[in-house]
């Protein structure tokens, strides 16, 4: 690694490339030395260089400095706390919005509850692009609360006069956060009537994410929709789970996997025998393995039903039900056996399966 005037050169001729030609090339390129500098040597001489820009008189090196530091923060969570406040100090006196920009980004990445009372500051800045940087931070740097101000400013910022930010507050709201208010609700009622296709189709996805039956008739008009991103409404009535939705389902490619998939989450024959089979599959591990520790779960924000299995040497592993029984052509106890060689590298019976588990952490 250079050391750090010299990290610092290299990145500023990358950057103000970019800032002349204006070309997403060049941005990009830009960008993934950023990320590549910021991994390096446990982010120390990043943090340093990244750090030694902030208070600079030059407003792009103030810029290159909130986006180092802020990819820091991403790349190594001891320094998230340093981060923080070094940005938190110079949201204070910056006024650049590009600046500002960067550094809700960075402030975003620390995780670092402590900015958030920053971040809402920011969220009623008069550059649109500095308020939607704003609505995707509060994913990541939140206060946890469900009436935190954090949660309050995304639900004014739903009513924005900027699409884009709606669009974005709309999604954190709805999808990336979890809590569950009146307030919250209202919101994303009101944005599935907005003049934008994308807000309207993100406040539709939160309420069905909460189970909100007037989400159902939105879903079912979605799915007869040819606009629209299919993926997500199709999960949205994954979650929903309800039989009022299989008409529109009909339409919808009825013999494309993915559809299929969401028809048995809302056929009450095929999801209750899912849940059966979901449980002889625990039951049949217990046979085999009683080392094996095996829990079902079905979230509620979520369309899957999930089985996290523990193993004293592999810890946990998390499956997707359905997709297990898939590779197991629908067999529970074959399904059963597949785990054991997944985690143990021993086939219990037959061939040893190929493949991985839907999903390992």
């Amino acid at each position: 690694m250079d050391d750090v005037a010299g990290l610092v050169g290299r990145l500023m001729s990358v950057a103000r490339v970019a800032q002349d030609s204006e070309a997403d090339d060049d941005w990009h390129a830009y960008w993934g030395l950023v990320w590549e500098t910021a991994k390096g040597e446990g982010g120390e001489t990043a943090w340093r260089g990244g750090a030694g820009l902030l208070g600079s008189a030059d407003v792009l090196e103030r810029k290159v400095g909130s986006d180092l530091v802020g990819s820091v923060a991403e790349a190594h969570e001891d320094l998230r706390s340093e981060v923080a406040t070094a940005l938190m100090a110079r949201a204070d006196v910056e006024t650049e919005a590009c600046v500002l920009l960067s550094l809700a980004r960075g402030l975003g990445r620390s995780q670092d509850s402590r900015a958030v009372p920053v971040l809402v500051r920011l969220s009623g800045h008069e550059d649109a692009e500095v308020r939607c940087q704003v609505a995707s931070e509060l994913s990541l740097t939140n206060s946890g609360s469900a009436d935190g101000p954090d949660v309050r400013a995304l639900i004014r910022l739903t009513r924005d006069q900027d699409a884009d930010v709606r669009d974005w507050a709309a999604f954190t709201l709805g999808f990336q956060l979890e809590h569950d208010t009146t307030a919250i609700r209202d919101a994303l009622w009101t944005c599935t009537t907005d003049e934008c296709d994308e807000v309207r189709e993100e406040g539709a996805r939160g309420l069905a994410r909460r189970h909100d039956p007037r989400a159902v008739p939105l879903i079912a008009r979605l799915l007869e929709s040819e606009d629209g991103n299919r993926a997500f409404i199709l999960e949205a009535a994954a979650i929903l789970g309800v039989p009022e939705l299989l008409p529109a389902l009909e339409t919808c490619e009825p013999d494309s996997p993915e559809t299929d998939r969401v028809i048995a989450a809302c056929d009450p024959v095929r999801r209750a025998r899912l849940e059966g089979d979901a449980w002889t599959v625990v039951v049949e591990l217990e046979r085999l393995r009683s080392d094996l520790g095996a829990a079902l779960s079905s979230p509620r924000y979520e369309s899957v039903h999930g089985m996290q299995v523990t193993h004293r040497e592999s810890g946990d592993t998390s499956y997707d039900v359905a997709s297990l029984l898939s590779r197991a052509g629908g067999d529970p106890a074959r399904a059963a056996e597949l785990v054991v060689a997944d985690l143990t590298g021993t086939a219990v019976s037959g061939p040893r399966a190929d493949g991985l588990p839907e999903s390992s952490r």
